[in-house]
């Protein structure tokens, strides 16, 4: 029962492809975020107040910035995890957790 916690984190972490999810346009904002390591809202706040200024500026470097994601994530894959290798450093640290509780007890 323990080890249901840890197959659930993986399945958060097994989303379907940015262009593919309901809650985003193109993923750009998103899939630069998630490279950089920055919040994608604060990306999306420039691009939205940049519109304003100048839309076919703002629009075209979207684009280009969503066509080198597009090519860096093709060219330079992150290699993918099995669900038993993500999981087995948690259920190693549970069970030497349940070992140190058993000679504590004895």
């Amino acid at each position: 029962m323990q080890d249901a916690p840890a197959l659930q984190d993986h399945e958060q972490d097994a989303r379907p492809n940015l262009f593919l999810r309901d809650d985003t346009m193109f993923g750009v904002c998103e899939g630069l975020g998630e490279e950089f390591g920055f919040n994608p809202n604060y990306l999306r706040v420039v691009f939205a107040a940049g519109i304003l200024w100048n839309p076919v500026v703002v629009i075209g470097v979207y684009l280009g910035l969503g066509a080198a994601l597009a090519l860096a994530r093709w060219a330079y894959p992150k290699p993918r995890r099995s669900v038993a290798s993500s999981a087995a450093p948690q259920l190693a640290a549970q069970a030497d957790n349940a070992d140190a509780e058993v000679s504590i007890a004895a």
